[in-house]
């Protein structure tokens, strides 16, 4: 866990409350677009995943448009997705209890009421095409927060989880499934899907669990970056969301010759993972007859 906030404000502006927790590239780069992407139930289960984007980094741009900021992150040439947008603080999921929707993120995304009012929450913040730049965003995939349902964020625990009520219901897209009992496995291959960098929506494959001992966390080699938290994090096998992406290793690395950033990589067994929240530990979310 890096709470490494010089090199944050350096290469991101982002809000302190959100405290986004570094992540890392493991082995390959897995990280794909929207529009690179070619499984269908991963098309799918994105189409279900949202964007936590301060309302300041959106401008209304027509009756039914919003244009997001043009900021960029400052990364070295080279370096994968050094030109799109980075506008999202945080990454999130739509889920359903009790026939009722929910959107389920990181603890340390959602600490307060000003975090509730202060953020959208946006579906197909995304790249279409390749020339799509990602910045105009359909009003109707715009939502604000209503309240905070439940939320944890323990230093010691390892709680870190928070679920949220949208201001409408979601019509257009369904919620995702997610684990109820039971739990995954050392080994067991995972995926995620989220907003690394605050980067238009990414899937990253070809991970696995690396540990899955702990009570309320398993341990991954997933691709993420700050803006990954909340993300949900997908069982290959399954398809269900088996947790929530909380904290990580170093994002970058600052090149001195060069006088910018790079991203971090390790090699898939390296540095110290990539923790996952276990969706199962979500109280609210759990069905009486697991009590």
């Amino acid at each position: 866990m890096n709470f490494s906030l010089a090199l944050l404000a350096a290469v991101f502006t982002v809000n302190f409350s959100t405290m986004a927790i570094d992540k890392v590239v493991y082995g390959e780069d897995n990280r794909l677009d929207q529009f690179e992407v070619t499984d269908q139930n991963k098309l799918d289960a994105q189409m279900s995943t949202l964007a936590m984007i301060p309302k300041s980094k959106l401008t209304k741009k027509t009756e039914n448009t919003y244009l997001a900021d043009d900021s960029k992150i400052e990364l070295c040439d080279g370096e994968r997705f050094n030109k799109q947008v980075d506008v999202a603080d945080c990454s999130g999921f739509l889920v359903e209890k009790d026939n009722k929707q929910y959107v389920v993120t990181a603890g340390h995304c959602m600490t307060s009421k000003a975090d509730c009012y202060d953020n959208f929450w946006v579906f197909d913040y995304s790249k279409k095409s390749p020339k799509d730049d990602a910045r105009t965003i359909l009003e109707k995939n715009v939502y604000s927060c209503k309240r905070i349902v439940a939320q944890r964020l323990g230093r010691t625990s390892g709680e870190d989880f928070a679920v949220i009520e949208l201001n409408r219901e979601v019509t257009d897209r369904k919620p995702l499934e997610y684990r109820k009992r039971d739990e995954i496995q050392k080994g067991e291959q995972v995926y995620v899907i989220g907003h690394p960098s605050g980067l238009p929506s990414k899937v990253a494959d070809g991970a696995f669990v690396r540990k899955a001992n702990e009570w309320f966390s398993f341990s991954t080699n997933l691709d993420t970056f700050s803006g990954n938290s909340g993300s949900a994090v997908f069982n290959e096998k399954t398809g269900l969301v088996e947790g929530i992406l909380v904290r990580g290793d170093q994002d970058y690395n600052y090149n001195p010759r060069k006088q910018c950033y790079e991203a971090n990589n390790c090699h898939m067994n390296g540095c110290g993972g990539e923790d996952v929240f276990r969706i199962t530990r979500i109280l609210f979310l759990r069905d009486p007859v697991q009590d």
